[in-house]
C-alpha cells in the first residue's frame, strides 16, 4: 500500500530536527542468542518492509511542504564483527548520531556479531522518529525475529499482507481537537506552558561547554536493574500508591538536583517531561504493530525541598500525570510540535526541560523464536540538539529493567552522566530498602 500525504505537525517537527544534523531517531537494540546470519536477516528485513507502508516511504519537499512519498530504497543492512562485548554500545553511539537520509528512506539496520562467540548478536535498528516510537520499534524487532525463525524452518512466504495505511495523526485525535477549536486550544496550551516556565523558572544541568548545534552529539549511558531490584521497585510503587513512572521521574530529579546543587540539600525547582502512549486515547484504536509516532508529553513542575522524600515526589508526579492525562493539552502538544521545535532551535543554549522520562513498561513480546533467544531488548530516542536535558528511556524485559540515559555532548560530559546514572540507581535501591 502507498503512503502519499503531507507530514503532520509532530512528524514535521521531528524531520526538522533530523535535517539540522542533530538526528532524532529511535534506536532499538536486541541481544540475541543464536546463529543469525546476514542472508536470513536480509530476507526478514525485506518482508517487514513489505508489511509496513512507512518503511516504504521517504520524505520529500513538495510545493514547499514536507510529504511522505512511497518509493524508499531497500532498508540498508550493515554487518559488524565485534571484538569486545561492549562494541555494541560504540556502534549504537555512532548510529544514533548519524542522521537519516530521509529523502531516500526512513530506516536502516546493523547486525553486530561477536567474533568470540558466534551465537551472540546485537540487532540494532535505526528508525526516523516521524514513523516510530518506542512501542512500535520494539514490536518490529519481534516481527523481524519471527520471520527469521520462519525462514530457517523452511517455511515458504509467498505472500506478505501489508498493514493498513493509518490516517494522518490529526484525523485520529478526539473531535474536541479538530478544526479551529483544536488550533485555539493548542495556542492556549503553549501560552500556559510558557507562563509556567516563567513562573517556576526550573533549573537544569549547567552547560559544561557550549558549541553550535552542528557540533553536538548524543551520548549514551546504559544501566540495568537486576530482577530482584526490578521486582522490589514495582512492589514498593504499589505499596506507596504511585507508579513506576512516578518513581523513575522522582529518582531522576533527585539525581539531577544533586548535581545542580553540588549535593547540598536546598529548595530547587525542576521540570519533568513524561512521555505518554496515545494509542488507547484516539478516536480509533491503533495497534502497537503499526509503525507510527503516537506519543505526547506531559510537563510537570516540582519544587524539591530539603524535607521532600522520594516517595512524596513520586506521588506528586503521579498526581500531575493524572491531571495531564485528562486534559486536551495532551493532544495540543503534538498539534503544535512544529512550532515548539522551531522555538527551541532559536534558543540552542537553553535547556527546554530539566529531565525527561519515557517508559514503555513491560515489553510483551516472546523471548524465544525457534533457535533464537531474545536475551535483552531496549530502546532510546536519540537527540543531541538540546543541551542540558537529562533523558531516560526505560523498558522492562525478562524481569529486568533497562535504563538508557541520553544527553547532549559536550553540554553534559560523559563523566557527569555516568555519575548521575549511578546516583539514580543508588536512589532507587535506597527507596526500596525501607
Amino acid at each position: 500500500m502507498t503512503v502519499n500525504r503531507q507530514l503532520s505537525p509532530i512528524e514535521e517537527g521531528l524531520e526538522i530536527v533530523n535535517q539540522t544534523g542533530g538526528s532524532f531517531n529511535v534506536v532499538t537494540i536486541s541481544r540475541i542468542i543464536g546463529c543469525l546470519d546476514e542472508e536470513i536477516l536480509r530476507q526478514a528485513l525485506d518482508i517487514v518492509q513489505l508489511r509496513h507502508p512507512l518503511l516504504n516511504a521517504r520524505i520529500v519537499n513538495s510545493l514547499n511542504s514536507l510529504c511522505f512519498e512511497t518509493g524508499a530504497i531497500q532498508i540498508p543492512l550493515r554487518i559488524i564483527n565485534s571484538l569486545t562485548s561492549q562494541s555494541w554500545q560504540e556502534v549504537v553511539i555512532a548510529e544514533m548520531n548519524e542522521k537519516i537520509a530521509s529523502d531516500a528512506g526512513l530506516a536502516r539496520c546493523v547486525l553486530v556479531k561477536s567474533q568470540s562467540d558466534n551465537n551472540i548478536n546485537y540487532l540494532i535498528t535505526i528508525l526516523h522518529h516521524a514513523i516510530s516510537d518506542g512501542l512500535s520499534s520494539v514490536q518490529l524487532h519481534s516481527e523481524i525475529l519471527t520471520y527469521c525463525q520462519k525462514i530457517i524452518d523452511g517455511e515458504l512466504i509467498n505472500y506478505v499482507e501489508s498493514l493498513p495505511v493509518l490516517p494522518p495523526i490529526p484525523e485520529l485525535l478526539p473531535k474536541s481537537m479538530q478544526g479551529w477549536s483544536g488550533i485555539f486550544k493548542g495556542i492556549f496550551s503553549l501560552l500556559n506552558l510558557q507562563f509556567k516556565h516563567l513562573w517556576y523558572r526550573p533549573k537544569a544541568l549547567k552547560f559544561e561547554q557550549c558549541v553550535p548545534i552542528e557540533l553536538r552529539r548524543c551520548g549514551l549511558v546504559h544501566r540495568q536493574l537486576d530482577q530482584e531490584l526490578t521486582e522490589k521497585l514495582v512492589d514498593f510503587c504499589r505499596q506507596e500508591k504511585t507508579t513506576v513512572q512516578g518513581a523513575l521521574c522522582s529518582a531522576l530529579m533527585f539525581a539531577a538536583a544533586n548535581q545542580i546543587s553540588g549535593y547540598e540539600r536546598k529548595d530547587i525547582c525542576l521540570s519533568c517531561w513524561s512521555y505518554v502512549n496515545l494509542r488507547q486515547r484516539l478516536r480509533s484504536l491503533v495497534s502497537e504493530n503499526n509503525l507510527c509516532v503516537l506519543i505526547s508529553s506531559i510537563t510537570s513542575f516540582h519544587i524539591l525541598k530539603s524535607k521532600t522524600t522520594f516517595w512524596d515526589l513520586a506521588r506528586e508526579v503521579r498526581q500531575n500525570l493524572i491531571v495531564g492525562l485528562n486534559s486536551d493539552n495532551l493532544f495540543s502538544i503534538i498539534m503544535m510540535y512544529k512550532q515548539v521545535i522551531k522555538f527551541l532551535l532559536t534558543q540552542p543554549n537553553h535547556a527546554p526541560a530539566s529531565v525527561s522520562v519515557t517508559n514503555i513498561g513491560k515489553v510483551k513480546i516472546p523471548k524465544f523464536y525457534g533457535q533464537f533467544e531474545l536475551e535483552q531488548i531496549s530502546f532510546l530516542p536519540a537527540q543531541g540538539v538540546f543541551g542540558g536535558v537529562v533523558s531516560l528511556a526505560v523498558s522492562t524485559f525478562d524481569s529486568k529493567m533497562n535504563l538508557n540515559f541520553t544527553f547532549s555532548l559536550p553540554a553534559i560530559s560523559q563523566n557527569s552522566m555516568e555519575e548521575l546514572a549511578d546516583n539514580l540507581v543508588v536512589c532507587l535501591k535506597n527507596a526500596c530498602e525501607f
